[in-house]
């Protein structure tokens, strides 16, 4: 059920987005070992954003994860989806917050229920 939610002041309408998505789902899938069926990205772009006090490009993502959440994971997660971004809508590394939330399944709604 991992959860990728990404916000950016990049104007995205001369990219394919889709290949965001698709890249972004398989690699969190991989990263964390969960089934891709499971994993949902959100991309909201164009939005006022500042960081550092410069609205370059940059973005702001959160994960959230019933497990699989380790530094060592998150290090890798981090290196991963900042690296699509780079390639696909110009924003540095450096210029892009990802924020790792581990919940309990009780925590998580799906299908009218809980995990």
């Amino acid at each position: 059920m991992p959860v990728l939610t990404v916000q950016t002041n990049v104007p995205l309408d001369g990219v394919v987005v889709s290949d965001i998505l698709k890249d972004a789902s398989k690699a969190v899938a991989r990263l964390l070992s969960k089934p891709e069926s499971y994993v949902m990205i959100s991309i909201r772009h164009g939005i006022p954003m500042s960081m550092g006090g410069s609205e370059e490009p940059a973005a702001h993502g959160e994960l959230i994860s019933i497990g699989g959440l380790t530094p060592a994971n998150n290090k890798k997660i981090s290196a991963a989806i900042s690296e699509i971004f780079q390639q696909k809508a110009n924003i540095q590394p450096g210029r892009f917050y990802i924020k790792f939330t581990d919940v309990k399944g009780s925590d998580m709604g799906f299908n009218g229920s809980t995990f």
